[in-house]
C-alpha cells in the first residue's frame, strides 16, 4: 500500500454535499470513494468508480483535476485541494487489471461504433455488458483514438489501452482496425447489414491550418499528426510552437523528450489568456519550454516565424527556429457525411445532435470530440453515458 496515498486520503473532509463531485462531468462520488479505501474496500471502490466511468483509471492521470473536481473542493479557501486524481488512480488501476468479465448473454441486436476513443470505449463497455452485439472500427490499427495516437507516453502509459481491449474483447466486442467508415464502407452498409444502431466517435484529426504563406514548407508540422508518431520526425535544436492550448503543451515537452534544445511556444496574447490548463503550463516551465508572448504569426519561411508584435509596439520580427509546429485546433474528417448527406454538420464540419446524441439522421447517434470539439476525455464519457440510455430507448422502439 502507497502510504503516500493513504495521507491524501486523509485530507479530505468527506462533505456531506461534495462540490468535488458537482463539479465532475461524470458525477464521480468521490467522498464515497474515499471512505471505502480508507475502509479497506478498495475493490468496492474501484466496482464502485467503474461503474459510474468505464474509463476511470484514465481520466484519473489526464483530467484536468484542477478544472474539474479538484477545482471545486472546499479545501482550496484554505489550501491545498484533496488530490483526487492520485487516490482515483491508485483504486482504478489495481481494479482494472483485476476485473475478469463473463461474457454476456447476447440480445440479438446489434451495434455499430464508429471509432474507438473514450467515447467509443465508453458505449462499447456500457452496451456490451448489456448483451448488444458490438463490432468497433477504427481507421488505425489499434484502439484508442486520441488516447493512444493524441496523448504523450509522458502522460498516459499506453499500457492500459492494450489491458483496457482485453477487458472488451471479454464483452465479446468485435474490433475491426484499420478500416474508414465512409470510404471503405458507408452508414447505408451498416444498416443493410442489420445494424440497429449506429454511433459515431470519431474525434477531430483534421488539423486546423494558419493559413498564412509558408505554412507548406517542409519543415512545418501539424501537431496532432506529430503526436501519432513523433519518433519518426527530424526538428532539428529549435523549435518553435504557434498555439498555447493544452496540445500545444503537449507537442511542446515531446519535442524537448525527442532531442530539440531549445523549445518555444509562441502566442499573440499574455500567460494570463493562455487556454491551456495551469498545470500543463507549469509543467512546460518545469521541462524548460520557453514562451514568447504577444506575436502573432503573419509568415513562416525558410529560418523562422515572421510575426507581429500584438502589443502597443505593433514591432514586427523573425524567430529563428529549425521547425514549426503548429498547435491551434482540429476539425473533424468528413468522410463519414460525405456518404450520408442526412447527417447535419455545423460550420466546423462538427455533427449535430441533441443532448442525447441523436444526429439528424434516423439510427445514428453521436458524441464526444466529433460533436463538441476538442474536450476532456471525462466529458466524452459522460456524454457516451446519455447516449447509451437513448440508443437502448431507440432500439426498443423498432
Amino acid at each position: 500500500m502507497n502510504k503516500y496515498v493513504i495521507t491524501l486520503a486523509k485530507t479530505c473532509l468527506g462533505c456531506k454535499k461534495p462540490s468535488c463531485r458537482t463539479g465532475c462531468p461524470v458525477g464521480t462520488p468521490i467522498p464515497e470513494m474515499i471512505r471505502l479505501f480508507l475502509a479497506g474496500e478498495i475493490k468496492k471502490a474501484g466496482k464502485m468508480l467503474f461503474d459510474n466511468n468505464p474509463l476511470s483509471v484514465i481520466c484519473s492521470m489526464v483530467c484536468p483535476h484542477e478544472k474539474h473536481c479538484e477545482g471545486h473542493c472546499i479545501l482550496n479557501k484554505k489550501g491545498t485541494a484533496v488530490s483526487v486524481g492520485s487516490i482515483e488512480n491508485y483504486i482504478s488501476d489495481l481494479y482494472i487489471n483485476d476485473l475478469q468479465f463473463e461474457k454476456p448473454v447476447k440480445n440479438g441486436k446489434k451495434v455499430a461504433i464508429i471509432g474507438s476513443g473514450p467515447a467509443g470505449i465508453s458505449l462499447a463497455v456500457i452496451l456490451g455488458a448489456k448483451g448488444y452485439e458490438i463490432t468497433m472500427y477504427d481507421a488505425h490499427d489499434k484502439i484508442g483514438g486520441v488516447l493512444r495516437y493524441g496523448i504523450p507516453d509522458f502522460r498516459l502509459n499506453k499500457d492500459i489501452l492494450d489491458t483496457i481491449e482485453t477487458k472488451l474483447r471479454q464483452l465479446d466486442v468485435t474490433i475491426r482496425p484499420n478500416i474508414t467508415v465512409g470510404k471503405n464502407i458507408t452508414i447505408g452498409d451498416l444498416f443493410r447489414d442489420e445494424f440497429k444502431a449506429v454511433f459515431i466517435g470519431t474525434g477531430v484529426w483534421s488539423p486546423k491550418k494558419l493559413g498564412i504563406k509558408g505554412e507548406s514548407l517542409g519543415h512545418v508540422h501539424f501537431a496532432i499528426d506529430y503526436l501519432k508518431n513523433p519518433s519518426v520526425y527530424r526538428l532539428g535544436e529549435t523549435v518553435v510552437v504557434l498555439g498555447a492550448g493544452n496540445v500545444a503543451m503537449d507537442v511542446a515537452r515531446t519535442a524537448v523528450r525527442h532531442g530539440a534544445r531549445e523549445v518555444i511556444i509562441m502566442y499573440r496574447k499574455g500567460m494570463e489568456d493562455i487556454p491551456a490548463s495551469h498545470h500543463e503550463v507549469e509543467c512546460a516551465k518545469i521541462d524548460g519550454v520557453k514562451f514568447e508572448l504577444y506575436k502573432q504569426p503573419i509568415e513562416i519561411s525558410e529560418k523562422g516565424v515572421i510575426y507581429s508584435s500584438t502589443d502597443a509596439s505593433g514591432e514586427e520580427g523573425l524567430l529563428e527556429a529549425d521547425s514549426i509546429l503548429v498547435a491551434i485546433s482540429q476539425n473533424p474528417k468528413d468522410n463519414i457525411v460525405q456518404t450520408a448527406k442526412q447527417i447535419e454538420v455545423d460550420g466546423k464540419g462538427l455533427v449535430v445532435t441533441d443532448e442525447c446524441g441523436r444526429t439528424t439522421m434516423e439510427g445514428v447517434f453521436a458524441s464526444g470530440d466529433v460533436v463538441t470539439g476538442a474536450r476532456t476525455v471525462v466529458e466524452a464519457v459522460a456524454f457516451s453515458k446519455r447516449v447509451a440510455v437513448a440508443i437502448e430507448e431507440y432500439i426498443d422502439t423498432l
